[in-house]
């Protein structure tokens, strides 16, 4: 039994990781990473469950998964297999972040395209975040 949780609590910690590691990714593609999006990267995670305290340091791990990271698969594999409402607040923060600088550039569309198909999201679903989040930002 101590050896299942401390299994599960080292998985959660990935789980963390990983999606930290997708939204600094996105917050990196465009090659200016600010501190806009390390903020809207913070809030997420928080309200996926991250302790506050340990934040400095899981987005310092997560820099470094982003930074070895051969494909965005890798970010994935996990998520996808998140319930609907926290894939989809996983994917608002993701739009959130390519939209803080007001527009989004190629290399941002095709990722969010891609992560659509990984993640198993529908294109009208995720066209209508996108739009919710223009307006919101707006």
């Amino acid at each position: 039994m101590f050896f299942e949780k401390k299994r599960k609590s080292k998985n959660s910690n990935s789980y963390i990781e990983k999606i930290a590691a997708l939204l600094i990714h996105a917050a990196k593609i465009d090659e200016n990473y600010s501190n806009e999006e390390e903020n809207i990267i913070k809030k997420t995670l928080k309200s996926l469950g991250a302790d506050e305290n340990e934040l400095p340091s899981l987005i310092n791990k997560a820099k470094i998964i982003e930074e070895n990271a051969n494909q965005i698969l890798d970010f994935t594999k996990e998520v996808k297999n998140l319930n609907d409402l926290d894939k989809i607040k996983i994917v608002k923060s993701l739009w959130r972040i390519i939209y803080s600088n007001k527009d989004a550039d190629i290399y941002e569309t095709n990722l969010m395209r891609r992560l659509a198909g990984l993640l198993y999201i529908d294109s009208k679903t995720m066209g209508d975040i996108k739009e919710q989040i223009k307006k919101e930002i707006q």
